[in-house]
This record gives C-alpha cells, structure tokens and sequence, in this order.
C-alpha cells in the first residue's frame, strides 16, 4: 500500500505540463460558464472577507489580553534606560516614557517604578538640549496626573526645572517649562523657591 502511495504522490509531483499551451476552457465559452464563474468570484470574495474580519478578530483578542504584561516590561525597561550614560539612551527613554503617560494609571504605575525621579536626575545631569528637551516632554506628560504633580512635588522638581537654562536655538524647552510650573502653580504649589 505504501508503494502505491509513493507512486501515486510521484506522478502528483513530477508531472510535466506543457508551458505554452493554452486550456481548452476558453476556447467553448459561453454565458452559462460566465456566470458560473461570476459565483465562484463573488464567493471568493464573501469568504475572503469573512476570513478577514475571523483574522482581525482573534488577533485583537490576543492583543486585548497580551499587550499589558508588555506594557509594565516596556515601562521598566523605559525607566532603565535613564541610568545609562549615553545620552541617546536617556532620550530613548524618556521618550518612550512621554508616549507611556496616556492615562492617570499609567502616569501613577511611571511614577511608582521610580521614572519621575530618574526623569528628574536625567534632567539635572543633562548637558545638551536635547536631553533636556525629551526629559522634559516625559516630565510634562507625566504632569498631566494630580497625583503625579504631587510625586514630582515631593522629589524637587519645581527646583531641578527652574535651574534647567533657557536656550535660544529651542524654544520648546523653554515651552515646556513654563507649563510644567504653570502645572505646579495652578495645582498650589509654591513655585517661588
């Protein structure tokens, strides 16, 4: 039995065919055959877009229950990239950070894994612009949180921003420090030390 499924299987495989003959379908066409194959077009179609909406389906049901656990991973990881030295790390980082705080949950989990306080020593420690910059985007991101305003509060950050120099060559910086004590004064806090 076994060889006659080799065989068999053999001649499925190394058949040849012609290249250039053309199939004797064509050649008897008439509107009976033309509309049949309208229907097995049409229902192609039907089905490959039922297999679709399927497809879409299951994979934004394993994302709706995967991409959490990705996120707190993300997030430290985010956080640690701010205690390497390379100053691209440091943006890297407290860009992803800045594109994190989307929602007070996730403003509070930053603040909690410690990402405030290690935003707060990037930006202390930054020497160029544009760690400054990226530091101080996650910063006002982060500020858009009541609780999170009072957890910079309480680190020091109205005195790390405010001895953070002003740059003519940008003027974002200088954008998002006026808001972030702009945040700290309307939330009552004293801005003048």
């Amino acid at each position: 039995m076994m060889r006659a499924l080799a065989a068999h299987f053999n001649t499925l495989l190394f058949k040849r065919r012609p290249w250039n003959v053309q199939s004797r379908n064509f050649s008897s066409f008439n509107g009976k055959a033309a509309d049949e194959a309208s229907l097995e077009q049409e229902a192609e179609r039907k089905i490959g877009w039922l297999l679709k909406l399927f497809f879409a389906g299951t994979a934004t049901f394993v994302a709706y229950q995967f991409f959490p656990y990705m996120g707190d991973n993300l997030m430290h990881q985010s956080v640690s990239l701010l205690h390497v030295k390379d100053p691209l790390f440091k943006r890297m980082g407290a860009s992803r950070l800045a594109r994190f705080a989307i929602d007070d949950q996730r403003r509070m989990k930053i603040v909690e894994i410690g990402g405030a306080q290690e935003l707060l020593n990037m930006l202390g420690s930054a020497r160029d612009d544009r760690t400054q910059k990226e530091a101080l985007k996650a910063l006002s991101a982060l500020s858009k949180s009541d609780e999170a305003v009072k957890a910079l509060h309480n680190a020091g950050a109205i005195s790390v921003i405010k001895s953070t120099p002003d740059t003519f060559e940008d003027a974002e910086i200088g954008a998002y420090k006026s808001n972030l004590l702009k945040r700290f004064q309307d939330l009552r806090y004293d801005i003048s030390s």
